[in-house]
């Protein structure tokens, strides 16, 4: 029988009990989408006393989807020397899932190896393949691949990308908060309102798109927790079949909601609608989207080999996790199921040395003018590469590595590092406000996350290539280079504002344009050896201080203006989403009246325009034209709400959802009201109009109070005057033109 060939993109993969994987390709040749099955047996291994081994063996021989067993030395990252395991090989991946459930009840004292290593990770550390890869595969008559090749690279920059047909399909209110009436559907082809009508009419119409117009992706608004489930409930109740899956065989897969622990904070994911053939992405749901959208996430699956639906949705960290896995198992190294290894016994002093963090400079209160902020381009990572810092490698002595062979984890950074500097580079070829730079920035931005989270993975104590000791090692490779940095600042006659972890904000009398920071910028990429990059010359920043004590400087709260007329905002109230979305648009709007000043001169009239903004934003409040849902706070329940002896206000507003007969896990936002009387919230998910004469306006202006006085601080106006005059009035705000004069440092 002849094979057939084909090439194309590579969409979808999952698991199929009988075949052993499933694939769809996008068609190179023309627009078809075609579905592939690929057999694909697979390893796993067990270490650990031999008589328990023995007992393994005997009991796997009697297991018909084992197809092979052996004894093997392999090298465990951790482990000095090779260790004696037991292969197991077995006929599916669905199988192999299924049987070690089994084992590991049965042998809890055995180590496995390369057990829980998802599908994607393992085809392409066996074919190269990933999402969206441009294949060249060999197939017999009933579409089974009997040979692949992949053409392309994940790390190409700019690479031929397919046809993608992409749908929206959005509901027209939030349905936490209000009755949805129709649906919108969109797609490169057409723009259409579909009304919910109780004949359930519209999904004759949704179907007939589906069908016709085939998407690749469908993208939606609250699809995992209510668009999905009210399409399903209504072809139950109308007796109708969407065409959900591309996969006729398969009905959506639903993903439990969780709760976990990271990074000092508790994080809830929703239950996630998975279809097969097409991907589904919910905006709500997608972690990053509001960073890198689409182009982003298309690059963080494509970098990371997970598949589109997953890269929408998880943290980075599982990103770089599935990149380190890959990275180990092409260098033939075994996969830990559970991390065993613990930090290593530190004196009281030997803490004290090492475990220090980044480098934090104090920054100079108040307003400076012409100051230039210098990035380390991704310091960390780069600190990683050049230290060659991995658990199973010896420690480098500060930036001087000790071994010359790359270990596991910057192995896997070093093509994620240097492909973000080569798109930064393509971004600059063109105008900022062109679609292919804007295209560009959000892949950057993607692997940007990925480069972020590296670090952090590396003292996270289950991360399967973590180790404190090297993480450690960072900080303190990160510390040497700040203060070399600083060093050569300070030579060339440069007054160092700041420092905060990987930048400098430096000043010298008479430099205030970009290419009068280039030499000194040279000087420290030489004396540092890393890559240096100008975010920018500010034509005046403002470094605010703490809201507790006006004497303590807070390193990472400050606003500026950058020469381009760009705004720079960290750490105040509009960066926070806890913030109510209208007070962080009137601190937006406030800041940017004070950055259409180009010089000290304008500044004066600047100021008056910016508390002009803040003035009517207070008029706006105090008349009730502000809408309910821009007032209302996004606040978070970390814990279970009985485990709570004082409750917060998102705690209350929590319990009134719980009353109402919803559920509220840890790690979940609340939306809610402040309210006068009792109770003093209302939870925005709440059935029923609110009164908006029932607001708590006084709160409000509290709230609105302290977000303008971050703002107008540096001008000489304290917080608590601003809020005594936004209370109670009757007092003159100092706005005098001197002020500026003493202000601008």
């Amino acid at each position: 029988m002849t094979n057939t060939s084909f090439r194309g993109w590579l969409l979808d993969l999952y698991l199929n009990q009988q075949d052993g994987l499933t694939l769809w390709f996008i068609s190179e040749t023309d627009d078809r989408r075609l579905c592939f099955t690929q057999a694909f047996p697979v390893a796993f291994y067990a270490a650990g006393p031999q008589e328990q081994l023995r007992q393994l063996w005997k009991r796997l021989r009697k297991e018909a989807c084992v197809t092979a067993l052996a004894r093997q030395q392999k090298q465990d990252v951790f482990a000095a020397d090779p260790v004696t395991v037991l292969r197991i090989d077995v006929d599916t991946p669905a199988h192999q899932a299924a049987l070690f459930r089994q084992l590991e009840e049965e042998f809890q004292d055995l180590t496995w190896y390369d057990s829980d290593v998802t599908i994607s990770t393992r085809y392409i550390s066996r074919y190269g393949a990933f999402p969206l890869a441009l294949c060249e595969l060999e197939a017999d008559a009933q579409n089974r691949i009997q040979s692949i090749s992949v053409l392309n690279s994940r790390w190409d920059l700019m690479p031929a990308l397919p046809p993608l047909r992409v749908m929206e399909l959005v509901p027209d209110v939030d349905p936490a908060h209000g009755s949805v009436r129709a649906l919108a559907m969109r797609s490169d082809r057409f723009s259409q309102t579909l009304p919910l009508t109780p004949d359930g009419a519209f999904l004759s119409t949704l179907n007939a798109a589906l069908l016709d117009y085939d998407p690749d992706i469908l993208i939606t608004d609250w699809g995992d927790s209510w668009l999905l489930p009210f399409l399903l409930k209504q072809m139950e109740e109308h007796q109708v079949t969407l065409k959900l899956n591309r996969d006729d065989s398969r009905p959506v897969r639903w993903q439990k909601e969780i709760t976990y622990f990271s990074y000092g904070h508790i994080i809830y994911r929703p239950e996630e609608a998975h279809l097969f053939g097409r991907c589904h992405i919910d905006r709500k749901s997608a972690m990053m989207w509001s960073d890198y959208s689409l182009a982003g996430t298309l690059e963080m699956a494509r970098v990371t080999t997970l598949p589109i639906e997953k890269a929408a949705r998880v943290s980075p960290g599982q990103g770089i996790s599935a990149m380190q896995v890959i990275t180990a198992l092409q260098k033939d190294i075994l996969v830990p199921y559970q991390k065993r290894q613990v930090e290593e016994f530190k004196s009281g002093m030997q803490l004290i040395q090492s475990d220090r963090g980044g480098m934090i400079y104090q920054p100079k209160l108040g307003l400076h003018s012409d100051v230039a902020e210098v990035d380390f381009v991704s310091m960390y990572p780069a600190v990683i590469i050049r230290g060659n810092i991995s658990p199973e490698v010896p420690l480098p002595d500060v930036l001087t590595p000790a071994s010359e062979e790359l270990g596991v984890v910057p192995l896997t950074l070093k093509p994620i590092y240097e492909k973000r500097v080569a798109l930064k580079a393509k971004t600059r070829s063109y105008p900022p406000d062109h679609p292919m730079a804007k295209m560009l920035k959000a892949r950057s931005s993607a692997l940007k996350w990925l480069l972020v989270v590296c670090f952090g993975f590396l003292g996270y104590k289950n991360a399967r290539y973590g180790r404190i000791e090297a993480h450690e090692a960072v900080t303190r490779g990160g510390r040497e280079v700040l203060m070399l940095a600083k060093e050569v600042a300070e030579e060339e006659g440069f007054e160092v504002l700041q420092m905060y972890v990987d930048a400098l904000w430096l000043k010298k009398k008479g430099c205030s344009k970009p290419e009068h920071f280039e030499e000194v910028m040279h000087k420290i990429v030489n004396r540092t050896g890393l890559a240096i990059a100008l975010d920018g010359v500010f034509r005046w920043v403002a470094f605010l201080p703490s809201k507790m004590d006006a004497r303590i400087p807070i390193a990472n709260r400050y606003f500026g203006v950058f020469q381009s007329g760009e705004i720079k905002v960290r750490g105040l109230e509009a960066r926070r989403r806890d913030t109510p979305r209208w007070i962080g648009q009137v601190q937006t709007e406030m800041i940017a009246r004070l950055g259409q000043a180009r010089n000290r001169s304008e500044l004066p009239q600047a100021l008056n325009a910016a508390f002009e903004v803040y003035q009517d934003a207070l008029a706006a409040l105090k008349a009730g034209r502000v809408p309910l849902e821009l007032l209302v706070i996004n606040g978070k329940v970390s814990y279970a709400l009985e485990a709570y002896k004082s409750a917060t206000a998102a705690v209350r507003a929590a319990r009134q959802l719980v009353k109402a007969g919803m559920q509220v896990r840890p790690g979940q936002r609340v939306r809610f009201l402040f309210m006068q009387g009792e109770p003093d919230v209302r939870a925005w998910e709440l059935s029923g109009k609110v009164d908006p004469h029932s607001l708590d306006l006084r709160k409000y202006m509290e709230l609105l109070a302290k977000a303008g006085g971050s703002v107008l601080l540096p001008f000489g106006i304290a917080p608590e005057v601003l809020m005594e005059w936004t209370l109670k009035g009757g007092i003159q705000l100092p706005l005098p033109v001197q002020a500026f004069d003493l202000a601008v440092v």
